[in-house]
């Protein structure tokens, strides 16, 4: 079971430039549209510290902006070398403009 936690609206995501948003009982997430479509990842790559926002979003990839390394950003999944762990995702639910992601009643 989870709950939903509005973090923007439709209209503040760009396609090919990925949004930074930091709500309430969330690490930093990065906000993406890809095709008309919108996704939700955290926004810290797992190889270094950087923001994935601050890299280069390109159709379904994002960047990192230190080492090059790069994540799908449907899946979380490294596609380009040094990343090798995922980036975590989040389920979203789009209601009308807003763009909404679950929260599990467990997560901390």
């Amino acid at each position: 079971m989870a709950d939903l936690v509005k973090i923007c609206q439709k209209s503040d995501v760009s396609e090919d430039e990925p949004l930074a948003v930091n709500p309430a009982d969330f690490p930093a997430l990065a906000v993406y549209q890809v095709d008309g479509d919108y996704f939700v990842t955290d926004n810290l790559c797992t190889h270094g510290n950087a923001l994935l926002t601050d890299g280069y979003q390109e159709e379904g990839v994002i960047e990192c902006p230190f080492h090059g390394g790069a994540f799908n950003i449907k899946t979380g999944e490294p596609t380009a070398f040094p990343c090798q762990v995922p980036v975590k995702t989040y389920n979203v639910v789009v209601k009308g403009d807003d763009i909404l992601i679950e929260k599990a009643i467990n997560d901390s």
